[in-house]
């Protein structure tokens, strides 16, 4: 089997000695290749449309043009560019419109360099990247402001205008119990900030038939990432935190 290419990354941080460090830490793995560097969000955007990297690791507390600016510019012009955020501990409101902007995860400043290669891998292979020490904090501010879900709270008034004499409502249990045993609990997982790899070797599962179940999970919550699907599971009283 030829060897699997190197994660393309790169890496904006505005403070040169954080960015130099982190360079040390992450240079020389075999499995990581850095591809460019950035001290602002503005030449960040520049470098990021002329490489197209795997992963950004992104510092969210950038200068003038922030990291959740720069998420939401980049989602929107290169969608297949994970990124996974750099945050300190006090950060939580900023990491959560980070999120909702499109980034994949988010570390802590100081992660060890084996917390940084696996977070990297796991947003590269479709996964999102959420420490447990911070995901009990964001999940607060989705309990207290619902309305920031992406699904609304009354099922889709459009519908009957669309159809009213073909449409056939959904059978009471479908409604209310949305997703198979075994949905509910690596939706649970998920809430508690396990990765996919942690989840696999939880449940003696493989990392590809954990990112099938998330598929699923996703199409029948109608949402696009971890997040919002622990979000709408909390809603639905289908996990709890």
């Amino acid at each position: 089997m030829p060897a699997a290419a190197p994660i393309r990354v790169f890496v904006v941080e505005d403070q040169t000695k954080i960015l130099k460090n982190q360079l040390r830490l992450l240079e020389g793995h075999p499995d990581i290749e850095i591809i460019g560097t950035a001290l602002s969000g503005e030449a960040a955007l520049e470098e990021v449309a002329k490489t197209v990297p795997d992963v950004i690791l992104l510092d969210l507390g950038l200068p003038r043009m922030s990291g959740i600016d720069v998420t939401r510019e980049v989602k929107a012009t290169h969608p297949k560019v994970e990124i996974l955020i750099f945050t300190i501990f006090d950060e939580e409101d900023k990491v959560l419109e980070a999120v909702k902007a499109g980034a994949s995860g988010y570390l802590l400043k100081g992660a060890p360099v084996d917390k940084i290669i696996e977070a990297i891998k796991e947003v590269r292979a479709g996964g999102t990247v959420i420490q447990p020490n911070l995901a009990r904090r964001l999940l607060r501010h989705f309990r207290v402001d619902p309305d920031s879900g992406p699904v609304p709270s009354s099922p889709r008034p459009e519908a009957p205008e669309r159809a009213p004499a073909l449409e056939t409502p959904a059978a009471p249990d479908a409604m209310l119990r949305p997703l198979s045993d075994r949905e509910q609990e690596i939706l649970q997982l998920i809430a508690k900030g396990i990765s996919n790899s942690e989840a696999a070797k939880m449940l003696n599962l493989s990392k590809a038939t954990i990112r099938t179940h998330l598929e699923h999970i996703y199409r029948k919550l109608e949402v696009t990432n971890r997040v919002e699907a622990v979000t709408e599971g909390i809603r639905k009283g289908l996990i709890s935190v």
